[in-house]
């Protein structure tokens, strides 16, 4: 899906600021009012309304009350004509992979605490309302200057749903053991697990657990 093929009648396309499995995000401008937002598309095709509806992400969000630390969409854009999905956000500065990638210098400790304790705020919210993120890692923390937020809630799921979950869930690095060693019997802790390898990254610039397999 290429830049130049991705439109939306009421923002201007600017730039593609990331990329992943599922979906891609542009930089737009509102061409009314001038605000900058973030465009996530995603990249599968959906034939109607209420496979629209019944996206995860947007299911979570609906039922879920507005939080500081978590990233809410602003708006949801479907054009049933090619089945894509577009859903819009505030645009923020940088994710915390941009902010620690390729550093020499370690972080201050003072703004590695207040960077961790938002994220633990975030996910509180989230574990108080029955959601596990199951995709907790530096690309999907987001920074506006000391604002902190958790993004991408398109992995999430319910933490009062049956076992076996679905296994093959996180990405490698901030997987928990118990995603590593059975076959979809995990919870909630699985998020505390890849904050601590966030905080750990956030400490050293480099992964606690780097590996390919």
């Amino acid at each position: 899906m290429e830049e130049d093929n991705f439109c939306l009648h009421e923002y201007k396309v600017e730039c593609k600021i990331g990329e992943g499995t599922f979906s891609e995000v542009f930089k737009c401008q509102s061409k009314d009012s001038g605000q900058r937002i973030a465009a996530k598309r995603l990249k599968r095709s959906y034939k109607s309304v209420l496979e629209v509806a019944a996206i995860p992400e947007l299911m979570i969000l609906r039922k879920l009350s507005p939080h500081p630390n978590v990233l809410q969409v602003i708006d949801t854009h479907y054009d049933s004509v090619h089945g894509t999905v577009t859903l819009i956000y505030d645009l923020m500065d940088k994710t915390i992979y941009d902010l620690i990638k390729n550093r020499k210098r370690s972080l201050a400790e003072s703004k590695v605490k207040n960077i961790l304790y938002q994220i633990l705020r975030g996910l509180d919210h989230l574990h108080s309302n029955g959601i596990i993120h199951r995709d907790i890692k530096p690309e999907n923390i987001l920074i506006q200057k000391d604002l902190v937020k958790i993004g991408d809630l398109g992995s999430v799921s319910g933490a009062y749903k049956k076992e076996p979950r679905s296994y093959y869930i996180a990405t490698r690095w901030y997987r928990s053991p118990e995603c590593l060693l059975t076959v979809g019997c995990y919870g909630s802790k699985m998020d505390i697990w890849a904050s601590g390898c966030v905080f750990f990254e956030l400490l050293t610039s480099k992964p606690l657990f780097a590996g390919e397999n």
